[in-house]
This record gives structure tokens, C-alpha cells and sequence, in this order.
């Protein structure tokens, strides 16, 4: 995983409350501001990389027990992933819920139908946030689901970045 940076005070609640009124998690807030000014393949990069960092963060959540933070954090990725993917496959920029839900459609028609039951339980797994709802061995499923996601489309945009 990454460095850690801690923001305090006034500026955390600024981007905090940015995020929540985008209605996107503070790291894809994140993403998308320091990324503005990047071409939509690096942008992709970047989402990527971001969309490997939560999942990690997911499975020391899971490590440590906590469930309802592993579950969102799986979440995240996964919607990470299908916005590198856009990003990559057309430059385009996913802007809310149900354009990730219309894009898992293209991803998976071009990598297979396991893309709609890693969507599935990401789904499941923002739900497990709200309502906490699910074990460990839900967010362990999930997990192996959405790592693939993340996965294949990280070689996707890691294969022709180097290109």
C-alpha cells in the first residue's frame, strides 16, 4: 500500500464534505481533483492504482475484523475499476451510480459475464455498509470477485500505457 497522509481540521472537512455531496468515497474525490489535468489513459492509471489501494485496504479491514469498513472499501474498488475502465476505453468519466451500472454492461460484454457478479457484490457490499448486514465470509466472496475485476482491467490499462 501507499504512503498515508493525514489532513486535519477545516480542509478535511471541506474535502469530506465535497465527497459526500459528489456522492463518491474521499479517495475518488481525491483521484479525480489531483488528476484533472491528466490525458484519460494516465487519468485510467490513476484509478487503477487507486482502485489496488482500497482493495488492499479492504483485505486489512477484513484482517482486523472489520467488516462494514472491508465491504465499502470493496465497493470502492470496484467502482474505481469500472471508471479506469471508461476512462480507458473512451476517455469518458462516469459521474454517478447508474452510469457504473450502464458501463458494467460494456465491461462486460467485453471481458465476460463475470464482470455483472463481481458488480453484483460490490453492490452487496455498499449495502453491507449501510445496513450491516453481512459476515466475514460475504465480504470474503466478494472480495475474490472483485479482485478479479480489478485485476484484469489493471492489465487492460497497464498493458497499453506501456505501449
Amino acid at each position: 500500500m501507499g504512503e498515508t497522509i493525514i489532513i486535519r481540521g477545516r480542509l478535511a472537512r471541506r474535502v469530506r464534505s465535497e465527497a459526500e455531496r459528489l456522492g463518491v468515497s474521499v479517495d475518488e474525490y481525491l483521484v479525480e481533483v489531483l488528476s484533472r489535468d491528466l490525458d484519460p489513459k494516465d487519468r485510467a492509471l490513476e484509478y487503477v492504482e487507486a482502485s489496488k489501494d482500497l482493495l488492499e485496504e479492504a483485505r486489512e479491514e477484513l484482517g482486523k475484523g472489520n467488516v462494514r469498513q472491508a465491504s465499502e472499501k470493496l465497493w470502492g474498488a470496484a467502482a474505481l475499476a469500472i471508471k479506469a475502465y471508461a476512462y480507458w476505453r473512451e476517455g469518458r468519466r462516469l459521474t454517478s451510480h447508474g452510469e457504473l451500472w450502464g458501463y458494467t454492461k460494456t465491461i462486460a460484454e467485453e471481458l465476460g459475464d463475470w464482470v455483472s457478479d463481481a458488480w453484483a457484490q460490490a453492490n452487496a457490499m455498499h449495502a453491507c455498509f449501510y445496513e450491516g448486514w453481512c459476515t466475514e465470509w460475504h465480504v470474503e466472496q466478494a472480495l475474490k470477485k472483485i479482485r478479479k475485476l480489478v485485476r484484469e482491467v489493471a492489465l487492460l490499462v497497464k498493458r497499453t500505457a506501456s505501449n
